[in-house]
Order: C-alpha cells, then structure tokens, then sequence
C-alpha cells in the first residue's frame, strides 16, 4: 500500500524562500564610490556596505562604537586613538584592520578627489597611522570637535590602493565596491535601475534579518506609492503630504511620521567661484547684489510653503540645522528675521533703482532685465509646486521666472557647475553639525574642474569661515552651539539661500511583510536615510521574532510595530514591552 506524505510535511520539506526587502528609491544615484557620493540614496549605499569607526546611535544619535571598540584623547586633545575591533574581517575573507582605516584617512589627506564626499573631516588633521592591526591614532593641528563621529566609510586598503584615479569607472564595479564589511554586502547593481545587496551573515553585530535588500528605482513618488500598494515593494519614502494622508488605514500598509533631518531651499546664485576665486558657470550677475537677494528672499512665504506645499508636515525654514538637533538649531530674532511682506521686497527694489517697464518687469540699473531661471527636480512634487508659488511671488515684485525643472541627474551638473539662477535645493544633515555647516566654506568650493569637495552655495566669506573654524575647535558643546549659531546667522544676512522649511519625514510599509523596523532617533524617529544602518539592518520580516539588535550602546530599543511605537527595554536578561502613547500631536 503507498503511503502519501502528509501536505504539511511536504511544505514543511520546501526549501525556504529568501526574505526580501524591497526599499523604493525616487532620487538618483551618482556613485556608488565612498569617497565620491553626494546624493542621498548613494550615500545611504555606502552605510549600507561599509562600517564606520563610530557610528550614531539608534536611539539618541550619540557617537556609538563600530569598527572602533572605544577611542581615548590625550590631555590636549590632539591625539585621538582608537581601539580597532578584532575578527571582522572583509566579504573576500582578509582581515579588516587599523592598517585600512589609515589608508582611507590618508587616501583623503592626499588626494583631492578622494576628499569630494567627506573632506571637512580630514582637512585638520596633522597625521594619520596605524601602529598594528588593532590600533589607530590620529593627531590633529588643533582641537576638531567632530574626532568621536568621523562620518566616514572605511574601505578595503587592499582594493582601493590599487585604483590610482578615483574618477574612473570602475570605482563604481562590483570588484571594487563589492568588498565590504558592512551589514550587507552590494551584488548587483543598474544605473537608473536598482542596487541589490545579500546580508552580510558574519557581520560582527549579527546577521540582518533578511536575506536580501533591494533598491528599486522610480520615476517619481507616485509610481512607487502604486508598486507598495501592489505589494512591489516594501517600504517607501518622501512621501508627499497627499500620499501620505492617503495611504493611513489602507490595508497592510503602516505609515510613520517622524521629525526629519533634511531643510529644503532655495540657492541664489550670487556670482559663484570656484575655490581660487575664479568666477564659474552662467548665473545672472545682477544676482550679486545683496539689495535683490534680500529681497527675493523677503517675497518667499515659508509658512504657505509649510501649510500648502507640505500639507503641514514640516516646520518653518531658519537655519541650515533642522530642529531635530535642538541644540545646534538656529532660528532669526524677530527683529533680524525676513517677514513674508511683498510691499516691502518692492520698495527695496525701487530704492535699489530697479525700475519696472511698461510689461512690469525691472530692469536693473545696468539696463539689464530681471528675468531668472528657477530649476528644480522634475520628479519631485515638492519642487513642482513651490516653483510655481515663487515664480507667482517673484512677479509680484517684477522678476520674470522662468521654470526649468529637470532629471536629478542633470540638476546635479548644473549646481555643481553654477548654471543657474534659483535652484531649488536642500540637504540631509547630521546629528553633529560639522558638515551641514562646511557645505558654505571657502574650502567646499569645487576646483577649476569642479572637482574636489561638496559645496552647497559656493559661500565664501571671511565672518562665516571664522565662525566655522572656531565652533570646529571648541569642546565645550554650550560654546560650540553659541558658535554654531553665529554662523547661520551669518549666512542667513547674505541671503544666498533660503532656507524654506524642515520636512518631516513621511514614510509607509507594507505591514504584511515587516512587522517592524529599528528607527532613529527615538522614540519618534525615521526608518530610511538615517546616519546609519539601523532601518535596514534593523527590519523585522513579519511573522520573524523581534529580538533587540546591538543599537549602539543603548538597552532600549524602539521598533515601529504595525503603526505602533513599542519600546522594548532589556531588564536582567529578559523583555519589558510597552506601549507608547500616542502625543497630541502624532499624525499617525
């Protein structure tokens, strides 16, 4: 007589399917090089791939331990040493050592391309060395506040050192940026396409939960808002205000709004140079007049770009420091502070002796007309529709617009060379305000080439340079916010930008998929682009068991669940869950 296997012991024989998660993408990808990535979906690849020696930390945003196990200064706090972990080893088998740390910092030391994506934190270092495999020292010309949050991906010594130009090519090949030692590691990529990566399961915090992670390319939010409903993907971001609010209580959907790290803006190009002080690209030079700058910048309503635009989920534009690091944020005086007030742009401009013509339009004193060019992201909603605001305000006060909104892409090529008038812009930053301040340094210019480091307005000044420097230099974190703050304020007086709100977050996730992802900051954090891996390296494949990963020194751990924050606090080696209560002010 044959005997038929019972259906459940033949399902239970199946192999078992890999976990995947799908992440949308709806920004461009420049490179895939550490070194030389400045977007925001590259550089979250590189935090991905690569381990740091510090990293913030899933629940405060603090410096945490990575590849460095613990760091000590000497008493004038110029020599930095660090404990280099051992038994982590690259994804072809060799050794990660002190020996590659050295060789990234003084690859960037040494070679100008090398300093594109990071190099406002090497640019005060006196040497870099790597006495053995297991120790790292630093010395520095003067005191550098930022030593214990270096924002920088180690790379393989061993692969890299063979690459004599960082510009070429195949610094983006999966030869060269397929060895790594992060908690994934890159298989797979198409330009404009997707980038896939498998879990890293001798990542030295444990394995990820899942097996595989993808990013998927759209064309623009929406389609990718269609592809998570669909169950294409399986988690997304940037989401418009519109998606959002549409997307809460739809089936297997969870959503999280969260405080962002990002500000949006508005670049004026004020007669750019490149870092010898050579004039570059084809802005409008009547623009260099601070007169007109101001009051541009006067003839921009934040707050309806806040409420209209944002639907409300964002706060009011000040500083380049978004309120998410309070300590560091900087909001205008009232008495220093640009009131929406077109009457008052227009008697700025009449008392500059920009006259209007008989079409309305001014003409500036030299005979020129005030016709700009605005461009912007073609596929981002947000861009769209605040073109359209400011191109409506400017001519209230006799500024022709002219919208020129293009691929991310070629956005990219124009800003980086200075062909444009306006550019719609904006800027994920991080918890130590370092680098969203060295974006506007003489030193952040690009070279003749418009090669070298990562500017964001071409800003150089002698007042905001000397602010920079000294909140650079100062440990004492109440001196150093004072410094801090002086400096936005600062920039804030040139009004080569406008800073023109802090968007939240706004994210939603297939909740059939993953029962919950590790967030940063907490209790009210995000889930992708973080300065970190926790998002990712933190997801919980539903019906997958929630056990607290290494978080970065913390004994809290905060998960999304379903829609709903759970605090999950390690008490004597077993689980405390509680619930959050939602404040008066979640959204979710």
């Amino acid at each position: 007589m044959a005997i038929l296997p019972l259906a459940g012991t033949a399902a239970a024989q199946q192999p078992a399917q890999p976990k995947v998660l799908r992440v949308a993408l709806t920004t461009g990808i420049d490179h895939l090089n550490p070194f030389t990535a400045s977007l925001a979906a590259s550089t979250q690849v590189g935090r991905f791939i690569y381990e740091f020696l510090t990293i913030p930390s899933a629940d405060k945003a603090e410096a945490s331990p990575a590849l460095a196990e613990s760091w000590t200064t000497s008493p004038d706090k110029l020599t930095w040493t660090f404990k280099i972990r051992q038994g982590v080893k690259w994804s072809d088998g060799q050794p990660v050592t002190a020996k590659d740390a050295a060789y990234t910092f003084n690859r960037m030391l040494t070679d100008e391309t090398a300093r594109t994506a990071n190099g406002n934190y090497v640019t005060n270092f006196q040497s870099v060395a790597a006495p053995d495999d297991t120790t790292l020292v630093i010395k520095t010309k003067a005191v550098q506040a930022t030593m214990d949050l270096l924002d920088v991906p180690i790379v393989p010594e061993h692969i890299w050192a063979q690459i004599k130009d960082l510009n070429d090519p195949k610094t983006d090949d999966l030869s060269v940026v397929g060895v790594s030692d992060g908690p994934y590691q890159l298989t797979e990529y198409k330009q404009n396409e997707y980038v896939k990566f498998t879990a890293n399961t001798a990542y030295w915090r444990g394995a990820p939960k899942v097996d595989e992670l993808q990013l998927l390319v759209f064309k623009d939010v929406e389609a990718a808002v269609n592809a998570l409903k669909q169950g294409e993907v399986d988690v997304i971001n940037r989401l418009t205000p519109t998606q959002f609010d549409a997307l809460k209580g739809q089936p297997n959907i969870a959503t999280n709004q969260a405080p962002g790290r990002r500000y949006n803006e508005i670049n004026i190009n004020f007669g750019v140079e490149d870092v010898n002080n050579k004039p570059i690209g084809n802005g409008n030079p009547v623009l260099k007049d601070l007169a007109l700058r101001q009051a541009i910048a006067q003839s921009i309503d934040t707050k309806t770009i806040v409420d209209k635009v944002m639907g409300g989920y964002g706060q009011l534009g000040g500083g380049v420091i978004p309120p998410i690091y309070s300590a560091y944020h900087w909001d205008p005086a009232p008495a220093e502070a640009r009131k929406f007030d077109l009457a008052a742009a227009n008697k700025t401009l009449d008392d500059a002796g920009y006259l209007k013509g008989n079409d309305g339009i001014r003409v500036a004193p030299g005979g020129a007309r005030l016709e700009l060019r605005l461009t912007g992201h073609a596929n981002r909603a947000f861009d769209q529709r605040t073109a359209q605001y400011v191109a409506g305000w400017l001519q209230q006060i006799g500024i022709s617009v002219k919208q020129e909104l293009v691929s991310d892409e070629e956005l990219n090529d124009r800003t980086t060379a200075g062909n444009y008038d306006l550019a719609i812009s904006g800027y994920a930053t991080n918890p130590d305000p370092d680098y969203a301040l060295a974006l506007h340094t003489c030193a952040a210019r690009p070279n003749t080439e418009g090669k070298g480091a990562t500017t964001d307005t071409f800003f150089c000044d002698p007042a905001y340079d000397g602010f920079y420097k000294q909140q650079l230099t100062d440990t004492d974190p109440v001196t150093r916010a004072g410094y801090v703050k002086q400096a936005q304020a600062r920039l804030y007086s040139q009004a080569v930008n406008v800073v023109l709100d802090y968007d939240n977050s706004l994210e939603a996730y297939r909740s059939d998929k993953f029962s919950g992802f590790q967030t940063q900051p907490q209790p009210q954090g995000s889930i992708l682009e973080q300065t970190g891996y926790w998002g990712v390296y933190g997801a919980v494949p539903a019906g997958t068991q929630t056990a607290a990963a290494d978080a970065g020194g913390s004994n809290t751990v905060l998960w999304i669940v379903l829609g709903v924050v759970v605090v999950v606090v390690l008490v004597g080696g077993g689980i405390m869950i509680g619930r959050r209560g939602k404040a008066a002010d979640d959204r979710e």
